[in-house]
């Protein structure tokens, strides 16, 4: 049986694996594992006397892969993403955020609702892990919306959407996976999602405020806040500036020349400053004890899932599935847009019944080299590429539309896990009522994708700065 005909066969097998219930970081090790020794195995002819020798390199090939990409600096960004927004919820930031959202854009229709929204950005900014996004305004926001008489459901769909937004916003720590995966540039891809997040959160809030005017008892406004009020409201919420501000300069020198930094120094120092920050505000040790555990729990199942997956990812570079992958995908006689949607929607679909990062991390290896391939093929001219850009270019846009699908996964029915944890913060509504509540925000993210995929400008222009 050749390499390729094993590579498929395993593939089904671990997809299997995922939908039966078995964890994405389980499934993938053991369907690489398996595919190596099969491999090693077909190569002997299958002699019984060479198997134990084909389990003994597969496993030993499967081995080094923890060590040797785990090891790497890039993914030390992530633990640190994940405790900037710990640190920024125990310090109060979070609440003065939404305080300072509620005062200035409360008097919308839907008001709180966009507060909300604008707020989760802003923490965004600081916060790694749409998770730990949802948990804590599910805290601030929801009992405050229903305090005033907002829809339930209404609350905590604003809310599960809302943490989406840590996805895409930087420091983002899906962003950091996927740039580790695809071999891409971290500072670039953290810049390419500013523009993209922003958007998303406008378009989130149009939705919110047109909703909130369509159904008046949906979202009342709030008013009765001074302008005195108001610029009272913004101090609290400068730490975050000046955060963002030193992860930015980090990654990119507004002065020309060299980085100041790499992306994971500048994380590091971010945490350095919201923790200070934290301090100041009062924060203690039994804080401080949950902020570190929280980010440990999480960062251990991030990292869990990339050392099964990368396995996995090892097993498929020995089938040459990728490179047949993109053969078919680029041979395809149809546009490459239509190839390029199609794609989309089929991450829409199997976003459905895996996480985010499980899903990005088991398909990227075999989607991306099909991308590129699609564009043009590495080192492509601008002239010749299908979708108009470099292939460098090509890596930065397919991620930010990517990562943005991503997103649906967090609030996406069996499985999404914004809705969850939402739910688990509040008992008082059930999690199929925050399903319903984030029905309506599919129509936005739909139309930020294709707003995402017609001007690709809005994701490159930042990184356009960068790269020259």
């Amino acid at each position: 049986m050749a390499p390729i005909d094993i590579g498929l066969i395993v593939t089904g097998l671990m997809l299997i694996m995922v939908l039966i219930g078995t964890r994405v970081a389980f499934a993938a090790a053991i369907a690489g594992v398996t595919g190596l020794v099969w491999i090693f195995w077909a190569k002997k002819g299958y002699d019984p006397q060479a198997f134990f020798w084909a389990l003994t390199i597969g496993v030993k090939t499967a081995g080094q892969v923890p060590h040797s990409k785990v090891s790497s600096q890039a993914l030390s960004l992530i633990p640190t993403f994940i405790l900037i927004g710990y640190l920024a919820y125990y310090a109060g930031l979070t609440k003065a955020l939404f305080t300072a959202a509620k005062r200035w854009v409360g008097r919308l229709p839907g008001g709180l609702g966009v507060s909300t929204i604008f707020a989760t950005a802003g923490f965004a900014a600081v916060s790694g892990a749409s998770v730990a996004t949802s948990a804590v305004f599910a805290r601030i926001a929801i009992p405050e919306m229903l305090a005033i008489g907002y829809d339930r459901r209404f609350a905590a769909g604003v809310v599960a959407a809302a943490g989406t937004l840590a996805s895409l916003i930087p420091p983002s720590a899906i962003l950091v996976i996927y740039a580790i995966i695809v071999e891409q540039d971290v500072g670039s891809l953290l810049l390419a999602g500013f523009i993209p997040g922003a958007f998303s959160a406008v378009i989130y809030a149009a939705l919110v405020i047109g909703m909130a005017v369509g159904w008046k008892k949906l979202g009342p406004p709030v008013t009765g806040f001074s302008w005195r009020e108001r610029f009272e409201a913004l101090p609290g919420a400068l730490p975050i500036v000046f955060v963002v501000m030193i992860i930015i300069l980090f990654i990119y020198n507004p002065f020309g020349g060299d980085a100041w930094g790499t992306p994971t120094e500048g994380g590091a120092l971010g945490a350095f400053v919201v923790f200070l920050i934290a301090l100041y505000r009062g924060m203690r040790w039994p804080e401080l004890k949950s902020a570190l555990l929280e980010t440990a729990k999480l960062s251990v199942m991030i990292f869990t899932i990339i050392w099964g997956v990368l396995i996995y990812v090892r097993f498929l570079g020995f089938a040459d599935l990728p490179g047949a992958f993109a053969d078919w995908i680029s041979g395809l006689h149809q546009s490459p847009m239509i190839t390029l949607l199609l794609i989309l929607l089929a991450y829409a679909v199997l976003g459905m019944f895996m996480d985010a990062i499980g899903m990005l991390l088991l398909t990227l290896p075999i989607v991306f080299p099909a991308i590129i391939a699609l564009n043009g093929g590495e080192g492509v001219s601008v002239a010749d590429s299908a979708f108009g850009m470099t292939s460098t270019q090509a890596a930065i846009w397919f991620g930010i539309i990517v990562v943005k699908m991503a997103e649906l996964c967090l609030i996406t029915p069996p499985i999404g896990l914004n809705c969850f944890v939402v739910a688990g913060v509040r008992p008082d509504i059930s999690v199929q009522d925050v399903f319903r509540g984030t029905a309506p925000f599919f129509l936005a993210d739909a139309a930020t994708i294709a707003g995402l995929v017609a001007f690709p400008q809005i994701v490159l222009f930042l990184p356009g700065l960068l790269l020259g």
